[in-house]
């Protein structure tokens, strides 16, 4: 089993399936996710539909207190369960092959539908995907608000930024695991051992550093890798987190004692956040503002923990389609986004009604991902390594 290339085994206590299972939801709901971007009011996307609603924030705004958190917790306790078995340097080029190469590939062909039909429906460019590609695959000029995200580079990775960042984190973090094992266990013991109220409160308290401190400076979360500074702190520390959960402590008996408390509490706090958002962002008192970021993260952090805790509970075992679904979900990964961006724009022409459109969008997303995998990237063994599949 895999994760980008990593397989999920635990040297101490046999495979982890769960840990299998939530990274294919969380990939799963990625896919929902981006296909919400397409209706959801108000919020900006690379292309959007003529039928938009509003109750979409609503799930969406809970989905996105932990949805890429939780795929970089899960990609660190990757590199916790493996680390024993692969040298820092053959490690580290494992992840190079395995997130670089389907990188740079899904730049140059697998993204570049996206900011093609991004700038087509904003009137920025002709029509002609030939003559698209021919100057995007030559760094030409672009008008500069052509694609979201854009850098300075002319080629971008849109929603394959996450494989650069979980390159960068994992690059950081195999010398320090090694320092760990050799002069620090005693860190990952205390993390192991914390528990409630501290394993709730305490890992919390740097991402309060980092919006008071970090911010403040950096207030947008670009996907620009080089100045995404707050994205950064907060993103490496939930892997981080991940890596430390991988020890031998009490850490998933402590989660899965208050699993039951974890949903409870995340429920109230994230509805409590969604109904007083406009208070809070108006808020000029300071101690009420601090309040405010407390409870999102501590909210971001217990549905974290109650995600694993119960996915440890029910999925840690062997199920019949999960293998197919751990090599599957990482190209599918790298498909989706192009496949909703095209097939979005070309339904939403033909005018077919809030109820048909979305219905026709996710069959020919879940449609596209499926045929493009089962019958041509993980049968024709030259693709396989360009979607980070193994041979």
């Amino acid at each position: 089993m895999t994760a980008n290339g990593v397989a999920i085994s635990s040297s101490r206590s046999g495979r982890r399936y769960d840990v299998d299972a939530l990274r294919v939801f969380a990939f799963a709901l990625l896919i929902l996710y981006h296909a919400g971007m397409f209706y959801v009011a108000e919020w900006e996307w690379h292309v959007k539909s003529a039928y938009q609603s509003e109750w979409l924030q609503l799930p969406m705004s809970f989905t996105n207190q932990w949805r890429m958190p939780l795929l970089f917790v899960i990609s660190g306790l990757a590199i916790s369960f493996v680390e024993e078995r692969y040298s820092a340097w053959r490690l580290a080029g494992r992840r190079l092959t395995r997130l670089l190469v389907p990188l740079t590939f899904g730049m140059l062909l697998v993204v570049a539908p996206q900011p093609y039909y991004e700038a087509l429906a904003k009137g920025l460019i002709e029509p002609g995907f030939v003559r698209f590609m021919a100057d995007y695959l030559t760094f030409s000029d672009f008008p500069g608000e052509a694609w979201d995200g854009e850098n300075d580079f002319t080629w971008t990775w849109n929603h394959l930024w996450y494989l650069p960042y979980l390159l960068s984190y994992t690059l950081i973090l195999i010398p320090v695991a090694a320092f760990l094992r050799r002069r620090g266990q005693s860190v990952r013991n205390f993390f192991q051992d914390l528990g409630a109220p501290w394993l709730i409160l305490l890992p919390v308290l740097p991402f309060m550093a980092y919006v008071n401190f970090v911010f403040p400076r950096y207030p947008y979360v670009s996907h620009g890798l080089f100045d995404d500074w707050y994205a950064h702190a907060m993103y490496f520390t939930f892997f981080f987190y991940g890596y430390l959960m991988g020890g031998a402590g009490n850490f998933w008996a402590s989660i899965g004692a208050m699993r039951r408390e974890l949903l409870v509490a995340g429920t109230i706090l994230f509805a409590i956040l969604y109904l007083r958002r406009d208070t809070f962002d108006n808020e000029p008192i300071f101690l009420l503002q601090q309040a405010n970021y407390l409870m999102i993260y501590m909210n971001r952090w217990i549905w974290i923990l109650a995600l694993l805790a119960w996915g440890h509970r029910l999925l840690d075992r062997p199920l019949r389609w999960l293998p197919y679904a751990t090599e599957a979900v990482y190209p599918w990964y790298i498909l989706h986004q192009t496949i909703i961006v095209v097939a979005g724009y070309e339904l939403s022409r033909l005018s077919l009604g809030p109820i048909a459109e979305p219905l026709l969008l996710l069959a020919a997303t879940s449609a596209g991902c499926f045929v493009l995998y089962e019958f041509a990237i993980r049968r024709v063994r030259i693709l396989r390594p360009l979607f980070g599949v193994s041979y």
